[in-house]
This record gives C-alpha cells, structure tokens and sequence, in this order.
C-alpha cells in the first residue's frame, strides 16, 4: 500500500483535504480521532490515566476533563513522561491495527498534527504539508473557532515553523485562496501522484526521466535530503553510508530531473538483501543495471578488474521525484568515483562547465534517436567519453587536494 502523512499547522485546514481524498477512496487514520478514542470512558487507556493522575481528571459522567488532565500532567518532565508512557503506545497499537486494515492497493493517509515535530517524514512514502500563512491562520482560530488570539498565537509559536515544514514537504498544498482551490488541489494529487504511485509500488514499476537537461533546481538538494532520509530508515544500519551523489547534487549545474543517491553496503549480499525492503517502500530495482561501466585505461588501484565495479541499481515508482539508487560496495572504484565526482564538480568550476557542455551534446544526440525508444541509452553513450577523461582528472584533483569520502 502506499503510505502519505498529511500535516499542517493549527488553523492551516488539513482537515478539508483530509475530507477531500476521503471521498475520492483513500483511508484516512486521523491521529487526534485515535487519540480520543484510546481514552474512552471504558478503555483501558482511561483506566491508566485515572490510575496515574487521579479521579480529578474525570468529567461526572466519567469521561476525560482534558484541561483537568493537562493542568497535572505538564506539571513537570516526570509527569508528562508518565502521560506519553501510556498514551503512545496504545496510540501506536491502534494506528498500526488500522494501517494494517487497509487493503493492499490502498491508499493510506495519516492525518497527524506533529508530524513534523516528531520527525516522522522517512516513514511515509510522501508527506504532504497544508498551509496558510500564520496571520490568516489567526484569524480562522479567533473568528471561526472562538479562540482567544492569544491562545491562537501561542499555539502557532509552540508547533513548527514554516521554513520547517517546507523541507519535510514532498506535497505542499497552499490553502489560503477559497474552499474550492484547495479541494481542486487535494483532487489533483490524489489523480495525478497518489494513484499512480500506488499502482507502481505495487507493480515494481519504475518512473523513467527522458534525456532532458533541466536548468538546475534549488529544491534538488531538500529532496535529496529527505531521499536519503527515508532510505537510511529502509536500510538501517544494513548502510555503511547514503549520500545524494550524480548532478543534482551539484549546486548550480543544470542536469536531468533525477534525483541520484549512492547507498554504500558492505558486501554485494547486503545489496540484494535489500532488494525487496527497497522495493517495497517504493524503490523498484531495475535489474539489467548491475554494472558500472569500468574504467582500467589508467591502472589506478585495481579498476581493472570488471568485477569490482558490479552494483545494484533501483529506481523510484513515485511520478512526481525520479530517483536512480546505486547500491556499490564500499571502497571499490565505482563507489569512490560516484563522490569524487560530485565534490570535484562542486570544487571546480571550469569542469562543471565542461560537464555542461558534454551533457548538451549528449542530449542533441539522444533527441536524433528519440523515436528508436533508445534515446536514453545514446545519451548516456554519448557522455561515455567525458566521464572516461573526468575519472582520470578527478583522481589527479582528489591527489592534489588530499581528498577523501568523508562522511
């Protein structure tokens, strides 16, 4: 199934998208609704607070006096750890039972307000952010809620910034126009990404790129960021290292619209381990690139042997962020080279150029082949003869300048 979390600030209005991609078939696990219901007059989630915190926290009818709750249990630290031992774990069980319900071509929203604050994104296939900005914001809890505008604004302070949910945004919905805008955007997404997303996790289908060579995108490094976050929680410590390497990873240098990531394995074994925890996290392998191509003309420790530049290579089933993964064994030349390469690109501006040009190259010799079906295959031929040259100039740079794969 394909997992999304959904967040926003207090007032942003997640809630209406929520209700939204409800209607169009998704399951929906709203955190706050499991929140409440773990603590129903009845439950035994109710039964420990009262155990914990005392019959006080009772309405007369028996039912949770949240305020009452509050006032003892943010008293101090050794409280409010108290009040998260019980309720975090049966929120967990319920939300997993719930996870767990839905079907396997489902797609699974969660609908959680600290989101962010809990550093929840790498769990998720994508995370989607509504927002409003914080005046607007304001005024929804004051006129619409009847909140007092400083209580409003003190919760606004207490959540996370904006600039911090903008990098945990794989989606960013923006809410401030009228109700039908936002509808039409959560409309779109759930036709246009989550759908087909879902079809192509399920179907181990990779997202292709053409050779196109877009002007360079400052959001490609937050999205390498949150790549190789969601990947280091696939991998654990099966990983000796995940970096964003390959163009993207160049500021300023324009380059397919590809995220690459290297994730460095001890062993070849550890990468077919891998295999199918990728795959089912939305990373299919793509089973033919199994091999760099190897680059002995200059006898520099041992990249002869074709053996040492065997890989393993996955792709990304999300059509809104192609992604290439090489998995490469640590210490071998095709996983020095991949970060060689980015960080001598990054130093040296005149090669960065050169690259430039060679892809521009690449991509009018990719364009005469396009109705062959094999312009990706010429493109990547036709830069062959550049990065033959450049390993041989990234090493002298990397022995000039002491360079190593820190990291």
């Amino acid at each position: 199934m394909l997992r999304v979390g959904l967040t926003g600030g207090i007032g942003a209005g997640k809630s209406t998208v929520s209700k939204v991609l409800a209607e169009l078939g998704a399951v929906i696990v709203d955190a706050d609704l499991i929140a409440r219901e773990v603590v129903e007059p009845g439950t035994p989630g109710l039964a420990a607070l009262v155990d914990a915190f005392g019959d006080g926290v009772l309405h007369p009818d028996g039912s949770l006096n949240r305020p009452a709750l509050a006032e003892r249990a943010f008293g101090s630290d050794e409280s409010r750890l108290l009040l998260n031992s019980i309720l975090h774990p049966r929120i967990g069980t319920r939300t997993a039972e719930l996870v767990d319900g839905a079907p396997a071509d489902g797609i699974v929203v969660q609908d959680i307000p600290l989101l962010v604050e809990g550093r929840m994104g790498p769990a998720f296939n994508l995370v989607v952010i509504v927002y409003v900005d914080e005046e607007e914001r304001v005024r929804r809890l004051v006129e619409l809620r009847g909140m007092p505008e400083v209580d409003a604004r003190a919760r606004i302070a207490a959540q996370a910034s904006d600039d911090q949910r903008r990098a945990a945004a794989d989606v960013w919905l923006d809410n401030s126009g009228a109700p039908e805008l936002i509808e039409g955007q959560a409309r779109a997404l759930y036709a246009d990404r989550l759908v087909p997303f879902e079809a192509n996790v399920r179907t181990r289908t990779v997202v292709a790129v053409p050779p196109i060579v877009r002007p360079a995108d400052p959001e490609w490094a937050a999205q390498g960021e949150r790549l190789v976050a969601r990947l280091r929680a696939v991998c654990g410590d099966r990983a000796v290292r995940i970096d964003h390497a390959g163009s993207t990873a160049v500021p300023g240098l324009d380059a397919r619209d590809l995220i690459d990531v290297q994730i460095t394995v001890p062993d070849l074994a550890t990468a077919d381990a891998l295999a199918e925890p990728l795959a089912a996290a939305g990373f299919p392998p793509i089973v033919d690139a199994n091999r760099d191509e190897p680059k002995p003309a200059y006898g520099v420790g041992g990249e002869a042997d074709p053996a040492l530049w065997d890989k393993r290579t996955h792709g990304g089933a999300d059509p809104g962020r192609p992604v290439e993964i090489s998995l490469r064994v640590d210490g071998w030349p095709g996983q020095r080279f991949a970060l060689l390469l980015r960080d001598w690109l990054r130093a040296d501006a005149a090669a960065r150029a050169e690259f430039l040009e060679a892809k521009r190259v690449a991509v009018r010799w990719a364009a005469a082949d396009a109705h062959t079906g094999e312009a990706t295959v010429t493109y990547a031929a036709a830069l062959a003869p550049w990065f033959d040259l450049g390993y041989q100039r990234a090493c002298e740079w990397a022995e000039r300048t002491g360079w190593s794969p820190a990291g």
